[in-house]
């Protein structure tokens, strides 16, 4: 239930990048962006220490790229440098809003993000500051949910946050068939068994390995992230079984 204070006190949202573009259908929207500043600026005024990967796909998917003939090396390293791209658009948005944020890059590129330093990245979040990881995990063929998932366990996050389109993980393509039915708590297992398209594989396997809950929901709707980190049963918990005695333990400590 929300009570209003933060169950999560360090969390690492997972944008897509087909999130930024609104309804352009391609790049980034600026009204979007303002929406998700305004947003994460309000985690950050509760005293939440927020991490954010962000995805490329709204300029450049590198799968989409390898299908159709290019190298998937070279595919997926220009996906990377999309996510760059996203993660300013994200930085400049809320620094325009007042929120300090630093964005550090896999790959180095030193005039526009700091490089990837595990306990540099830590201690900007010690200080209040918004941290964007940017390039993925800088190597091919991983995905930005592997690389959400294994930077959330580098910081030690509480929580993967994933946002959607949907409210939801559902038993099937809920845009295509009113019928389907929606999850509201899932195991690793059962994401891994059902084939559900929550996050891939590798992403999920590192989640269970390490015992760090998915929450999966919708951000299209106003104030949903902010419910989320209060609490609030809203969107697929994708966790271990004793999620809720774990964080109780945490809330004790």
């Amino acid at each position: 239930m929300d009570t209003g204070k933060p169950v999560y006190k360090r969390i690492l949202l997972k944008l897509s990048g087909e999130a930024l573009q609104g309804k352009q259908g391609y790049g980034v929207d600026a009204d979007v962006l303002r929406g998700m500043a305004v947003e994460i600026g309000e985690l950050v005024e509760l005293g939440v220490e927020v991490a954010i990967v962000i995805g490329g796909g709204n300029i450049f998917r590198g799968l989409k790229a390898a299908a159709s003939g290019m190298d998937r090396a070279s595919a997926d390293y220009m996906g990377m440098l999309a996510t760059v791209m996203n993660s300013l658009a994200l930085q400049d948005a809320l620094e325009q809003h007042g929120v300090y944020t630093r964005v550090l890059s896999a790959i180095e590129m030193k005039e526009v993000a700091e490089p990837y330093i595990r306990r540099r990245a830590t201690r900007h979040l010690e200080k209040g500051r918004v941290v964007i990881f940017a390039a993925g995990t800088g190597n091919p063929f991983f995905t930005t949910d592997t690389a959400a998932a294994l930077r959330a366990m580098e910081v030690n996050a509480d929580v993967l946050l994933k946002a959607t389109k949907v409210d939801g993980v559902y038993d099937r393509d809920p845009t295509g068939d009113p019928e389907a039915i929606r999850f509201s708590r899932l195991t690793y297992l059962d994401v891994l068994a059902r084939d559900l398209n929550v996050m891939d594989a590798t992403a999920i396997s590192l989640c269970k390995e390490n015992h760090l809950p998915i929450v999966v929901f919708d951000m299209l709707t106003r104030n949903n992230i902010r419910r989320v980190v209060c609490g609030e049963p809203i969107g697929t918990l994708v966790g271990p079984e004793d999620h809720e005695r774990r964080l109780a333990a945490r809330e004790r400590s």
